[in-house]
């Protein structure tokens, strides 16, 4: 009867030493998951702000201003507009 008190009891510690163990390990990813969630919050909100930035940055009305404040570009009116037509070059005949 000893024998078999003494088998329980270590088989008792062991499941009560692999409980902790696995609550432990539960918490600790429980945590992580936590931490990873939080994470992938603040880069969505990045994200949603920097494509508001980037619409911002893209409006007509701020690339023609750029265009004309850096690149000294002037909007393009009858006057000043110049066209080119097309040629065909005359056909090369091949030498023997």
């Amino acid at each position: 009867m000893t024998r078999l008190n003494l088998v329980l009891l270590i088989a008792v510690l062991f499941s009560a030493l692999y409980l902790v163990r696995t609550q432990y390990e539960s918490r600790r990813l429980y945590v992580e998951l936590e931490k990873t969630a939080a994470r992938s919050r603040q880069l969505e909100a990045d994200r949603e702000r920097l494509q508001v930035e980037k619409r911002a940055q893209a409006t007509p009305l701020r690339v023609e201003q750029i265009s004309k404040e850096r690149l000294q570009m002037r909007t393009a009116t009858p006057a000043i507009t110049e066209y080119v037509r097309y040629q065909q070059a005359p056909a090369v005949e091949a030498r023997p």
